[in-house]
């Protein structure tokens, strides 16, 4: 079979690139992120975001009484705005789009590990669940100030991963040869033209297999979206059982004995220190499946292949790119 010619395998490369969450791969739509990163256009809407929030959480801690209501609609309204400038601004949709249906397409990798993470994880969560000071502190918690702890909680996890993920992406281009060429290009719109350049003497598609740049911010949300799904996922499985523990066994006689200030409500208490303790599941979950080997091979076994065959795919486009 004749390769195709190099324009129409590049259009559809882009095309591939963009269905399977690669979108900074495709260089026209980099270069609309680099526009809409430039300090002319984020500095006025950073500004106008923080204005409208800091106001809403006024008013909302005016009328609620709670000063932490503040603070929490300040952060909560920044990271919405935030979020939707790049779902939309900075083409973020397919990105995340995509690390969502390869999450949830493949729901049946995370028993495994959910019987290896989550009944040490429970064992440990159980005595803080039936500990008083912890109904006392939990229960006590104004909205808002339960809020700022998840938020903190989830924010320490993204910057953990932010730290540890850009080594998983590193292990994928370090050793890329003809046959990791080959194998990820197998079944791609580059298969023909991967196997003309890795015939041709003259060609090195291996050259340009160290991702870099947006490319590498890409591969790193596409990992930070299905990490975050699934740790997500097992912290509302904490959650329901925590809800479900503490329904059987903390009677009304237990929850009065452990009471402590004015006006606590023992159902409330009941789902701010499920919350709570869910939370800091959350952040344990992140953190062990990056550094412990054995949860790290449960959740990368899948996205370690696909980061090969973007590093792949990657290497050849760029070829094909420069020939043209």
């Amino acid at each position: 079979m004749t390769s195709p010619a190099p324009g129409e395998a590049i259009a559809a490369a882009d095309a591939w690139f963009l269905e399977h969450g690669l979108t900074y791969f495709v260089p026209e739509r980099r270069a609309d992120v680099r526009s809409a990163l430039r300090l002319r256009r984020t500095v006025p809407l950073v500004l106008l975001v923080a204005v409208l929030a800091a106001a809403a959480g006024a008013g909302l801690a005016w009328v609620s009484g709670e000063f932490s209501a503040a603070p929490a609609t300040l952060v909560s309204l920044g990271l919405i705005a935030a979020f939707w400038y790049a779902l939309t601004a900075l083409h973020a949709t397919a990105i995340v789009g995509w690390g969502l249906k390869r999450t949830f397409g493949s729901l049946r990798r995370l028993l495994p590990m959910t019987t290896r993470a989550l009944p040490l994880l429970l064992l440990a969560i159980t005595f803080l669940f039936i500990n008083t000071e912890m109904w006392q502190v939990g229960g006590n918690l104004s909205v808002g100030s339960l809020w700022l702890v998840v938020l903190l909680f989830a924010s320490l996890a993204v910057a953990f991963l932010l730290v540890r993920l850009p080594e998983e992406v590193d292990r994928a281009d370090d050793a890329v040869d003809d046959a990791l060429l080959l194998r990820a290009c197998a079944g791609t719109p580059l298969e023909q033209s991967c196997r003309g350049l890795v015939e041709d003497p003259s060609a090195d598609p291996a050259a340009h297999a160290e991702v870099t740049g947006y490319e590498r911010w890409n591969l790193i949300l596409v990992l930070m979206v299905v990490q975050v799904v699934q740790v997500l996922l097992l912290s509302v499985a904490v959650f329901a059982f925590l809800m479900l523990f503490g329904t059987l066994i903390m009677t009304d006689p237990v929850l009065e004995a452990w009471a402590a200030g004015r006006g606590f409500n023992e159902s409330r208490a009941l789902i701010q220190v499920s919350v709570f303790l869910a939370a800091f599941s959350g952040l344990y979950l992140t953190v062990s499946t990056v550094t412990d080997e054995t949860y790290r091979e449960q959740f990368f076994s899948g996205v370690t292949r696909e980061l090969e065959r973007a590093v792949g795919m990657r290497a050849v486009y760029l070829t094909l790119r420069g020939r043209g």
